[in-house]
């Protein structure tokens, strides 16, 4: 018949608490000082307040094994979800192991935004580009030059070869305005992809699951 927990402020080093089967009907102020608490046993309370009882355990993060089960608080929509988001450290919440998919759920739900980056994981490569590529202002009035090198020249001596390597970099415009806009534009591109991660099967279904994988759908972007 337990309904205060006053006398449990000084008992900064436990790890397991067990409550259950009493009248509780509020744990505001009387336990977030547990912060090594590792299994805490609530249920067959009167705990009303779901954000209140789970703001009480957001320090505890050694807590690994959470029972809720049989107060009125449980009837909340989304409390088993609503616990796991909260309270990331508990592994098995009302006798039930805490699954991957519960987890990702959670996140779904209570923090959507941060779902979404983590499933357009991006990953960007460089795009090579032709160096022949043309001016859509039309000021270029000769096209770059690629400098390849004739295999002929490793016959030659030092000092040849370095005559031939500056008549390639000679500018072949009047103008070097348009030699430097023709370099802008044959730089290579950046591409990112970005994947519904949720989609694809992880190892775990892959092995158990003897079906055929639809086809991944990969959005690509380019940017010069």
């Amino acid at each position: 018949q337990i309904q205060d927990l006053t006398f449990l402020i000084k008992n900064y080093y436990l790890t397991e608490l067990y409550l259950n089967n009493n009248e509780l009907t509020d744990i505001s102020g009387a336990l977030k000082h547990l912060c090594s608490l590792q299994i805490l046993f609530l249920h067959n309370n009167e705990l009303k307040k779901l954000g209140k009882t789970v703001k009480e355990l957001k320090g505890m993060i050694s807590l690994q094994t959470l029972n809720l089960f049989h107060n009125p608080l449980e009837y909340d929509p989304d409390y088993r979800l609503y616990v796991i988001h909260f309270l990331p450290s508990v592994q098995l919440l009302d006798r039930k192991l805490v699954t991957q998919k519960e987890r990702e759920s959670a996140l779904h739900l209570y923090n959507p935004k941060r779902a979404w980056v983590m499933q357009s994981v991006a990953f960007g490569k460089r795009a090579d580009t032709s160096l022949g590529t043309t001016v859509g202002s039309g000021r270029c009035t000769q096209p770059a030059r690629r400098p390849i090198m004739p295999s002929v020249l490793k016959w030659f001596g030092n000092v040849q070869v370095m005559d031939l390597l500056c008549s390639f970099c000679r500018l072949p415009f009047e103008d070097p305005e348009d030699a430097v806009l023709v370099r802008a534009m044959t730089r290579s591109l950046m591409e990112f992809s970005s994947v519904d991660w949720n989609k694809v099967a992880t190892c775990q279904e892959r092995r158990l699951e003897n079906k055929a994988e639809e086809p991944l759908e990969k959005l690509t972007v380019q940017f010069r």
